[in-house]
């Protein structure tokens, strides 16, 4: 029997002027809605400067996640905060690497 992932569910956490995002397990198309939810509460809070996606639980991302974080970035930039990703693992790490994501975002 296969074993069925739970849907991802983002967490988010305000520390001073930054909202964290937090995520974990797979990271895919299943998890636009929201993600992109967590993210617009933030991107409308005028009290945060700075978004984080924090990957320390993420051990999978798809091209979908990828295009997710474009759209963030996008949407980040035209509200004139800043973002950043956070704790990535290998894993997810060799992905953005790949997908040159290292030139576009801040990975730290």
């Amino acid at each position: 029997m296969q074993k069925v992932e739970d849907p991802m569910t983002p967490t988010v956490q305000i520390e001073g002027d930054a909202g964290r995002v937090i995520l974990s397990g797979q990271f895919d198309f299943s998890a636009h809605r929201e993600f992109r939810q967590v993210c617009e509460s933030l991107i409308a809070n005028p009290e945060i400067k700075e978004v984080l996606v924090d990957f320390q639980n993420v051990n999978y991302l798809d091209s979908s996640a990828l295009g997710m974080l474009l759209l963030l970035k996008e949407k980040i930039g035209a509200a004139s905060k800043s973002m950043a990703l956070v704790n990535c693992r290998d894993t997810v790490k060799q992905v953005l690497e790949i997908a040159c994501f290292g030139k576009i975002f801040t990975i730290r």
